[in-house]
């Protein structure tokens, strides 16, 4: 969402375009459609109910609904709950779809079948890796590294497992974390992508030296799952998090889901021990005992119509390759920089997203002064990005469905309020 903003509307008049600037869009539009042509993943965009004459590059934070998701709620609601009812339950599959849908999303992140689980918020399940991370731990270890510039909720969510746990929490530069990681070092809490930056960091160095320390790698994925390969087994993970509702288009609130390396299955010790874990769940025990695999990141009864949405979006996936979908975020960002360099006055905007393909997630972030009343003047343009105080536009680049032609039309608008504005 963009962030309120108490200063007036923009209404100085537009500058006029000059004839080398016309010259640099119409070369730009050129390429765009050569490029939109070549794009493999042209035809995608058609599984995405997206509005018309609207650039969405918000999908890094709210994804667009699929095109048959109603049809599949419209099931689930009229058949499967309103005739079926409890039936469901087995008949349905309801029951196990929190691990049916957990392996799709795993296929998504780098993870064999039987380590994902889907349920729960972001939050929770950050509380539930980050406490079984400090308890599989060695002991005498009492601190947790924290990337700096986390998201909000991972340092709330890090402080209070330290209280419950007997740690410390110790924030580090994410790109240092690897080093700072010593002998007291119990658990580390990583953001692949940065939200504010688009900063993509460096998963396998960081978690080979925790492990090197003898610590253990949490790593949250919201902002990379479905933008760019992640190889959670083959890079050694040994616990990780996300959301459904940025890249994987679950829609508001989707669940989000655990992945636990299944070594460490058997240690998984959560904190939220609820009775869907429970090895016996309808032999509603007094004591508890968890059950075995992935299913020991249950907690409570899954939520269905949510799950089921989200079973849906992932068919956008098939016969779809990650490694197809990060060749054109790359191609996409690195255009819109092109587009943005050649169109928007000088001086007016900052890239702080790195210019280097390593290092880049799949958004674009911009400084700019008066950013909340510039990008309250491009949504009602058009252009849906968001805003993060005090100075940034965001700009997220989902390639299933942005096109080239997305992307100029985005840095024409914003050259076009920016012209206008002091």
């Amino acid at each position: 969402m963009s962030e309120p903003t108490t200063t007036g509307p923009l209404t100085q008049p537009h500058a006029r375009a000059t004839p080398s600037a016309t010259a640099a869009a119409g070369g730009l539009a050129a390429r765009a459609a050569g490029l939109d042509a070549a794009d493999p993943l042209a035809s995608v965009r058609d599984r995405f109910e997206l509005v018309a004459d609207e650039v969405y590059l918000d999908g890094n934070s709210l994804g667009p609904p699929t095109t048959r998701v109603m049809e599949r709620l419209s099931d689930v609601v009229g058949r499967e709950w309103g005739r079926l009812g409890i039936r469901s339950w087995d008949g349905s599959g309801w029951w196990t779809a929190p691990e049916r849908i957990g392996d799709r999303v795993g296929a998504l992140v780098g993870a064999a079948p039987g380590q994902v689980v889907v349920g729960d918020s972001t939050s929770v399940n950050v509380f539930k890796a980050l406490v079984a991370a400090v308890r599989m731990a060695p002991e005498g270890r009492d601190e947790i590294l924290v990337d700096a510039a986390t998201f909000p909720t991972d340092g709330y969510i890090a402080e209070s497992a330290a209280r419950m746990t007997g740690c410390h929490v110790r924030p580090v530069p994410a790109a240092e974390i690897g080093a700072a990681a010593g002998e007291r070092t119990a658990a580390a809490l990583v953001n692949h992508v940065d939200y504010r930056s688009g900063r993509l960091h460096d998963l396998p160095s960081v978690t080979a030296a925790l492990h090197a320390a003898g610590a253990l790698a949490v790593w949250d994925l919201c902002h990379s799952a479905g933008a760019l390969p992640v190889a959670l087994d083959a890079d050694g993970v040994d616990l990780a998090v996300g959301c459904t509702y940025k890249y994987l288009n679950g829609g508001p609130g989707s669940p989000a889901y655990l992945y636990v390396r299944r070594a460490l299955q058997p240690r998984f010790d959560s904190p939220l021990p609820g009775w869907n874990s429970h090895a016996d769940p309808f032999g509603m025990a007094p004591a508890y005992a968890p059950g075995d695999g992935a299913v020991r990141g249950r907690v409570g009864t899954p939520e269905i119509l949510s799950l089921l949405a989200l079973d849906t979006a992932l068919d956008a996936w098939d016969g779809v390759a990650v490694a197809d979908v990060r060749a054109k975020s790359l191609a996409l960002t690195d255009f819109f920089l092109e587009c943005v360099d050649a169109l928007v006055p000088a001086g007016r905007v900052e890239s702080v997203t790195p210019q280097e393909h390593a290092e880049r997630g799949s958004q674009v972030s911009l400084r700019c002064h008066d950013a909340g009343e510039v990008m309250r003047v491009l949504l009602e343009r058009g252009v849906i990005g968001d805003h993060r105080r005090p100075d940034i536009l965001r700009f997220g680049f989902t390639p299933l469905y942005t096109r080239f032609a997305d992307a100029l039309q985005a840095a024409r608008v914003l050259a076009d309020v920016l012209e206008g504005t002091p």
